[in-house]
C-alpha cells in the first residue's frame, strides 16, 4: 500500500509519499533539505514491518518538490500548511510524529495543536532556539575524516563539516544522497525569508507548556552537533515526561547517519513503547485511539 500522492492546500500542490500500512507516522524534515533525509534513515528501520506503520513523507514548502508560495511568510504559516496537509491526508486519525531539526520545532507545534491525535513523538536533533546566535552549541569538531572523502570545493566541505563529525566511506554517501541532495532542489529565497529573525520563531512558543505531551517520546541529540547543539534540547524533558533523552558521542547534526545502529535500536524501542501504550489505553477505554 502506498506510493506518490498529492494534496491541495489553497493554491499549493503538496506531493507526498505513503509507504506501508497500519497507524500513520508523519515525517517532518529539517530546513533546506527534503523528505529524503528522513526516508533515508527511517525506511531501514521500518522496512521489515510493512504492515506495522504507514509512513507519510512530504516536502515542506520551499523544499524538495513543494513550491514556496508568497503567502507563506514565516514559521506560523509553515506550521499552518503542515496542519492543513495532515488534516487533508489523515483527517481525525491518530498518528506518530517524527521531526528532524526544524521539523522537530514544527512537530512541537503540531503536538500543541493536535494533542489528542498524537501516538508518540520522536525529535531528532531538534531545533529548540530559533535564533542561531542564541543557541548553546559546542564548537564545530570533525573527529574522523578518511582521505579522499568529502568535497573538492572548500566551501562545500565547510558545509559538510557543519553536519558530520565522522566523514568516512560509510557516512559520506548517505549524507550526499539523503541530506546534501535536498539543498540543490529547494527555493533558497523562500527559505531565507522564513529563516529571518522576525519570521523563524513561532509566535506561540510551543515549549512554554509545563507538560506539552505525556505520551511515549524520544529525543536524540548529537554530542558534537554544532548547529542546534544538545544542551537546549535537555530543557524539553519537563514538557515530555515520558521521553527518553539520548546524547550520542561521535555524532553531529547527521546523527542518524553517523550512529545508525544506536539510532535503529532507540527508534525501535520508541515504537514498541507506542504499541504498549496504545494497548494499555485500549484496555482501559471503550474508544479506539489514544485518549
Amino acid at each position: 500500500m502506498g506510493g506518490q500522492m498529492h494534496c491541495r492546500i489553497r493554491d499549493l500542490d503538496v506531493p507526498y509519499e505513503a509507504i506501508g500500512s497500519g497507524p500513520p507516522v508523519v515525517m517532518l524534515h529539517g530546513m533546506g533539505v527534503d523528505h529524503r533525509t528522513l526516508k533515508g534513515c527511517m525506511e531501514p528501520v521500518l522496512i521489515d514491518q510493512p504492515s506495522a506503520w504507514r509512513r507519510i513523507y512530504f516536502d515542506l514548502p520551499g523544499m524538495g518538490q513543494t513550491p514556496g508560495p508568497a503567502w507563506i511568510r514565516n514559521s506560523d504559516d509553515v506550521l499552518g500548511l503542515v496542519l492543513s496537509a495532515m488534516d487533508e491526508i489523515l483527517g481525525s486519525e491518530s498518528f506518530a510524529l517524527v521531526g528532524e531539526s526544524y521539523g522537530g520545532y514544527l512537530a512541537r507545534g503540531v503536538v500543541r495543536a493536535r494533542p489528542g491525535q498524537v501516538l508518540g513523538v520522536l525529535l531528532l536533533c531538534p531545533l529548540v532556539v530559533p535564533r542561531d546566535r542564541e543557541r548553546d552549541v559546542p564548537p564545530l569538531t570533525v573527529l574522523e575524516r578518511e582521505p579522499g572523502v568529502g568535497a573538492a570545493d572548500p566551501e562545500a566541505q565547510e558545509f559538510i563539516d557543519s553536519f558530520l563529525t565522522r566523514q568516512t566511506s560509510r557516512t559520506w554517501p548517505r549524507f550526499r544522497d539523503e541530506m546534501l541532495c535536498g539543498y540543490g532542489v529547494g527555493d533558497g529565497d523562500f527559505q531565507a525569508r522564513v529563516r529571518a529573525d522576525e519570521a523563524y520563531a513561532l509566535s506561540s512558543d510551543p515549549d512554554t507548556a509545563s507538560v506539552l505531551y505525556d505520551g511515549p517520546s524520544l529525543i536524540l541529540a548529537g554530542r558534537q552537533d554544532a548547529l542546534v547543539g544538545y544542551r537546549d534540547a535537555w530543557r524539553l524533558l519537563d514538557a515530555f515526561p515520558r521521553a527518553s533523552y539520548a546524547v550520542l558521542d561521535m555524532a553531529g547534526h547527521g546523527l542518524q547517519i553517523e550512529q545508525p545502529d544506536l539510532f535503529r535500536a532507540l527508534v525501535l524501542e520508541w515504537l514498541a513503547r507506542i504499541r504498549a501504550h496504545a494497548d494499555e489505553s485500549d484496555a482501559h477505554s471503550p474508544h479506539v485511539g489514544r485518549r
